[in-house]
């Protein structure tokens, strides 16, 4: 049983990739800010529920996973294995990425242990092209190899504001629930029946709230909302990753400070399950 782990434990692990990123690297370098950020000292590790989690030994950071350590195995298939030896043990994976060419393997590895699971996905981009110029595996990409190769009952993603054609035929083609900010509210409801994955990007925050991140895409979500997404949507929460954080394009980390936010309010829902 790795690290220790132990049913209804969540698993923190970080997955320092950007090979699959179009425009910027530096993402592979945002789970050691975001655990600095965490442990800094500046805040303490309190969601806003309650749970602390400095204060349970349910709260298990399991580490980097070593994307490269098997010579010749794709990067997605080694985290897709490492993703799965952690939820094998009945723990709940809270991953940290690397930019979000990493949900694929996150929620391949959820699907083939829960059945029916819906996904929440909150992005400023639907991340449903068939390919990029990088090929197929890029972080644009991963949602349609998500609804291509799993057994998803149902994708509804928040705060997409870059909706061009190609993508739109793709969510059209996979019966995607889009919530676009044009539509958004924040007394919003959204509720699914039975387990949930939870994707979120980032850049889903207009650029004043998380400026740190590689694609800037102003008119977006605050952190105040995302925090009320977690916390209010109906459903039972199983695993999550949170991701595309450039540490290059973070000034003061503040953009760090907000993932750490995101931790500490995903991982306190994880624990109250």
């Amino acid at each position: 049983m790795p690290y220790d782990l132990n049913p209804g434990d969540v698993a923190l692990m970080g997955v320092p990739l950007d090979l699959h990123s179009t425009f910027l690297q530096g993402p592979a370098f945002a789970p050691g800010r975001i655990r600095e950020a965490l442990h800094s000292g500046a805040a303490n590790l309190t969601a806003e529920d309650g749970t602390d989690l400095g204060a349970t030994d349910r709260f298990k950071d399991t580490g980097d996973l070593d994307v490269f350590e098997m010579m010749g195995q794709e990067p997605i298939d080694r985290i897709e294995a490492g993703a799965d030896a952690r939820i094998a043990t009945g723990a709940h994976l809270l991953s940290l990425g690397g930019d979000h060419s990493v949900a694929y393997p996150l929620i391949k590895a959820h699907a083939e242990r829960y059945e029916g699971l819906n996904i929440l996905h909150i992005d400023s981009h639907p991340d449903l092209y068939d390919s990029q110029q990088i090929g197929p595996l890029g972080h644009g990409c991963p949602f349609a190899r998500v609804m291509e190769t799993c057994q998803i009952n149902r994708l509804v993603q928040v705060g997409i504001r870059t909706m061009n054609k190609p993508q739109q035929e793709q969510a059209e083609k996979f019966r995607v629930e889009v919530i676009d900010m044009q539509t958004w509210h924040p007394d919003l409801e959204i509720r699914f029946d039975g387990p949930v994955y939870l994707s979120l990007d980032l850049d889903a925050l207009d650029p004043a709230f998380a400026p740190g991140v590689s694609h800037h895409e102003p008119g977006g979500l605050s952190t105040r909302e995302v925090i009320n997404l977690i916390r209010r949507f109906e459903g039972q929460l199983v695993g999550a990753d949170i991701v595309e954080l450039n540490p290059h394009r973070d000034p003061y980390g503040i953009t760090a400070m907000v993932a750490a936010k995101f931790v500490k309010e995903i991982g306190g829902r994880l624990l109250s399950r």
